[in-house]
């Protein structure tokens, strides 16, 4: 079990001394967990603990549709780690069997967020006014930090029933998870935590827009405001990234886990139609997609896969574990080469692979054909919390495989 959590496990294993023959447990059944984040903001998400036969505890981190299955959870006396599936954020602290007090740590970006779960509250966020007159559902023009040199734009996707909402906001690089939440009076309140990211969205509601502040964990903020569009789109994913002229093909050399140096001039490769996928171990998006490349590698054996993946992680070492246990925990066969670690800065990025006009997005999906010609570039991906984007999405990249492999 990789947790790379050696040094806090020596500490509670001395902090707990004390507590080592008394046995603690944990209530089964929902609990709250509370994010602090900015503004004095608390970003709550459900966590749903069972106990299982052989005395071990199981977990459930609910968003929405989305339930994260989590399996890997250490107790030593009064004190818990919780490791999140995939990814390296883990929540560690101490607890009673109706409390948990601690952090939310990311190590490789330094990044710590306290947060105390509740067991027995099963409402995702408290409401002053659930009788709202606001209803949210529909399509939302969105621009992120508008009028500033960082402005970009989204499309917020919402159903609400009664008070409860649901849905995402996508983006020309993803999506921002399953998100969900309420609308209380004129207010709205949405998150999302899957272990990589916290999510928090708030804003004042009317009839026809929307402003609010976007919090991503306690470390970033940024103003969006949106106005209903139910014709809006967002540009076409295919037509953002591309070959820069004087090139003719994408070429790239990097080291897999074994330290073996993989091209695409590889025997393996000739005369194969190769999808290469830019993507990270910490990327939610890039997990959804690596679990749907798993899947449709399972029916079509003809089709090669190359992972490049761009790390935070701060060693080679601590990249390849990552990489290893993504692998591991979703099957994954086609090989992940290391391309960056230590930064997963798009202008780094894009300087390994010069070809490219710009790398816009983790993921990001490149199709080759059987003479090695780059025939579409697809950039981000709509998982699925985006609905029938995710269902297009899979009809479009079906439908470009077939053709490529049917070639002679």
């Amino acid at each position: 079990m990789r947790l790379g959590i050696t040094v806090l496990m020596i500490f509670m294993l001395f902090v707990s001394c004390k507590e080592k023959n008394k046995k603690h447990n944990l209530n089964e059944g929902v609990w709250r967990v509370e994010l602090d984040v900015m503004d004095h903001q608390v970003l709550p998400f459900k966590l749903r603990v069972n106990k299982e036969k052989n005395g071990l505890y199981t977990m459930q981190i609910i968003n929405a549709e989305e339930v994260i299955e989590v399996d890997e959870i250490v107790i030593n006396g009064d004190s818990i780690v919780i490791q999140t599936p995939v990814f390296e954020g883990y929540l560690a602290g101490t607890f009673t069997d109706k409390e948990i007090k601690g952090q939310f740590i990311k190590e490789s970006l330094d990044r710590i967020v306290p947060f105390k779960a509740i067991f027995g509250i099963e409402d995702r966020f408290d409401s002053e006014n659930k009788n709202t007159d606001k209803d949210v559902s529909g399509i939302w023009e969105t621009y992120f930090s508008p009028d500033s040199d960082e402005e970009y734009i989204g499309k917020g996707i919402f159903l609400q029933e009664d008070n409860r909402v649901t849905g995402t906001f996508r983006t020309t690089t993803g999506d921002y998870r399953y998100l969900e939440g309420l609308m209380d009076g004129d207010s709205l309140k949405l998150s999302a935590f899957d272990g990589a990211h916290a999510f928090l969205f708030t804003a004042k509601v009317t009839d026809s827009s929307m402003t609010g502040i976007f919090y991503s964990g306690n470390h970033f903020k940024e103003p969006f405001v949106s106005t209903r569009n139910d014709g809006y789109e967002l540009p076409d994913p295919d037509s953002l990234t591309f070959i820069n002229e004087g090139y003719d093909k994408l070429a790239f050399t990097f080291p897999d886990f074994n330290g073996k140096m993989i091209s695409l001039n590889d025997e393996e490769y000739y005369e194969k139609v190769v999808i290469v996928q830019l993507m990270g171990t910490w990327c939610p998006n890039c997990l959804d997609e690596s679990k749907f490349l798993v899947n449709y590698l399972n029916k079509n054996e003809n089709l090669k896969v190359i992972g490049l993946a761009f790390e935070s992680a701060k060693t080679e070492e601590k990249a390849f574990k990552g990489i290893e246990r993504l692998k591991d925990r979703i099957g994954l066969s086609y090989p992940i080469l290391l391309a960056q670690f230590g930064s997963v800065d798009k202008v780094e990025a894009q300087q390994k692979l010069p070809m490219l006009n710009h790398v816009l997005s983790f993921p990001t999906t490149i199709f080759i054909d059987k003479k090695g010609a780059v025939r579409k570039i697809h950039t981000g991906f709509n998982g699925p919390a985006t609905g029938d984007k995710f269902i297009e999405f899979r009809k479009d990249f079906n439908q470009i495989v077939t053709e490529l492999l049917n070639e002679k």
